[in-house]
């Protein structure tokens, strides 16, 4: 992802823009020597040189050898060959982790891009000798595999990454294809992502007289000023339209790479290879997209008709789908209110919580800045269970920048307390994911809105909180609609500027409703969504995440005790249970149709709030 030592060219500091960050306090800057002291570092050249030295003795050691292994004890046995390889994910994690993260520090510094593309490579070489094992493991005979799991206790600790490791077996191919796979990606997808986040990260906006980087751009789609808004709007529209080829080409070579890696595994279903690396089945998904779509009268097209009332205007712009309300207070929040305010949130629900999460703030595991370079967005990333989660924000004082801290210090938590399974098993899936970060922000809000009791301030807290969720649910469904669109025309042959804008308009005026006039412009702001390029089909985890909180959360206000403990015990348990199985102690089960039901009538519950604030005032 970065470049070299060459640092990109900042935009000029207005003295509007210094007044603003002394207003926000010293933000924090992550302490990435947590992981290795510098790139060049004895630490760092060791353990990569050394991930490559164990991985040729594992390769040597056990490859052929695994069934021989499944009734073999000791350090001969499988149950050992799993502990080893645990180590070297862990080994191999921690480098990838460390090269990520420099890279996404500054990822238009070319130094920095070269960094992260080498390490990739040599990654991927060690990555290639490891193969063999999961494809070899599901050659073996399932009760040959189960019999020596009910034998040896050690093998049975590893039996929710075998059992995972299963459901792959279908669409698995021959050793000597997946590696083909597993090399060329650094030259196909890894590319393609690569030329996305850097096109991304160079480019600047210019509304007024002042250049900027994307996420100060999209900040000002929340300004109090409709000029401002309008003129953030149209800055947008014409950057990403002026390097619109490019994000055509990545999205068209994407979707293709994809359909051709689909056709060969067997995949059905477009979304299929994602719904299997979340663990969760395909008519769930099907259930939560169609009650979402089906609800979007309820909630978007009805919310959106109340805010354009409000804000004066038979009909409100794109650009003033998430302006402030006149009642929301205009004040940047310090960093150390926003720290106060997650961590009060945080200790009321249980003190374990707060704990954990301060680590992010007195250890240097946050990066709060926004920066020319630095990724935009905001999100958490695991590292490796022998470290500890890093936390990447943006941070600019605006109220939902407080709320996307509580998110990402949720996922910071989870990743904390599910490190114990080990690097084979503490990944969650992404269904699973947004569970605790969800969940961190509903109990921010909560604590918020329980102690505000002027009306004027509870209608614009109650207004944010709605549109934060249908951004979650609805928003993220419609772009789930949208990859589905994109991915079945490009089977087709190749898709114009005009064809991928068609279609994105379709879907968001579907989502968006009457109230929301789409003019020109819009229809290029699908290319800088980077979920689309990193991860397709990934954006339902957020409405399935936001749905079953509030489910879990309708749980938690009805629960007397006893909460709190299997709510860490769901967070714990990582990647080594499926979703119904850690939701059954709530009494929640997400095959159930009512599921989605209750989940969306909490957002309705609170446009009725809101409605009837509105007629009271």
């Amino acid at each position: 992802m970065p470049r070299d030592f060459t640092p990109a060219r900042a935009p000029a500091e207005t003295q509007s823009t210094l007044t603003e960050s002394r207003k926000l306090g010293e933000l924090p800057v992550w302490r990435l020597e947590d992981l290795y002291p510098s790139k060049t570092s004895d630490a760092f050249v060791g353990d990569l040189e050394k991930a490559a030295r164990d991985a040729l003795a594992f390769e040597t050691k056990w490859k052929g050898n695994l069934a021989t292994a499944l009734n073999a004890t000791g350090s001969d046995s499988l149950a050992a060959a799993l502990t080893q390889m645990d180590a070297l994910e862990d080994l191999l994690g921690r480098v990838a982790s460390y090269a990520g993260l420099t890279y996404y520090s500054d990822m238009t510094n070319v130094e920095n891009g070269k960094f992260f593309g080498d390490v990739q490579a040599k990654l991927t070489d060690i990555s290639s000798r490891l193969l063999f094992f999961a494809l070899e493991l599901n050659r073996i005979e399932d009760e040959a595999v189960d019999a020596a799991m009910d034998r040896d206790p050690a093998l049975a600790h590893y039996r929710p990454w075998i059992v995972d490791l299963r459901k792959d077996k279908p669409f698995q191919l021959d050793d000597r294809i997946e590696q083909l796979f597993l090399e060329k990606s650094m030259t196909g997808a890894a590319a393609f992502n690569r030329l996305f986040d850097e096109t991304l990260a160079s480019l600047r906006f210019k509304v007024g007289d002042k250049e900027q980087t994307l996420e100060p751009t999209l900040t000002m789609l929340q300004d109090a000023d409709p000029e401002v808004r309008k003129s953030a709007a149209e800055a947008l529209s014409l950057t990403f339209r002026d390097n619109i080829r490019i994000f055509v080409l990545v999205t068209n070579t994407l979707a293709k790479d994809k359909e051709i890696s689909d056709r060969w595994r067997g995949f059905e279903d477009i979304a299929d290879a994602r719904h299997l690396s979340n663990r969760v089945e395909r008519e769930v998904v099907d259930a939560l997209a169609a009650a979402v779509r089906e609800a979007y009268p309820r909630l978007s097209h009805r919310y959106y008709a109340m805010k354009a009332k409000w804000l004066g205007m038979d009909q409100m712009n794109y650009w003033d789908r998430n302006a402030p309300l006149k009642e929301t207070p205009d004040r940047l929040i310090p960093w150390t209110e926003a720290k106060e305010t997650v961590l009060s949130a945080y200790g009321s629900f249980a003190p374990e919580m707060a704990e954990i999460a301060s680590r992010f703030f007195d250890g240097g595991w946050i990066d709060a800045p926004a920066r020319p370079g630095k990724a935009p967005g905001a999100f958490a990333h695991p590292t490796v269970p022998s470290a500890h989660p890093y936390v990447l924000l943006n941070y600019l004082g605006k109220p939902r920048d407080v709320m996307t801290l509580a998110h990402e210090l949720g996922h910071g938590v989870h990743q904390v307390l599910a490190g114990a399974q080990g690097a084979l098993m503490c990944q969650t899936p992404l269904t699973l994911a947004e569970t605790a970060s969800v969940f961190g922000e509903m109990l921010t809000f909560r604590a918020l809105l329980d102690r505000t009791t002027d009306k004027r301030e509870r209608k614009a807290m109650l207004a944010q909180k709605v549109e934060d969720m249908i951004n979650t649910v609805v928003r993220q469904i419609a772009f789930y609609e949208f990859e589905r669109k994109v991915h079945t025309a490009r089977k087709e042959g190749e898709l114009t500027a005009e064809k991928i804008g068609e279609l994105w308009l379709s879907v968001q005026s579907e989502s968006l409703g009457p109230a929301i006039r789409i003019s020109e412009g819009y229809e290029s702001w699908w290319a800088y969504i980077p979920h689309f390029i990193h991860s397709p089909f990934y954006v339902y985890a957020y409405a399935f995440g936001d749905c079953l909180v509030n489910s879990l959360y309708a749980v938690y206000r009805q629960a007397d005790q006893g909460f709190q403990q299997k709510y860490f015990e769901l967070l714990k348990a990582g990647g080594t249970k499926h979703h119904s199985e850690l939701l059954a102690p709530f009494g929640l089960d997400a095959t159930d149709p009512s599921f989605w039901a209750k989940g969306l009538s909490m957002i309705e519950g609170l446009i009725d709030e809101l409605e009837a604030l509105d007629k009271a005032s």
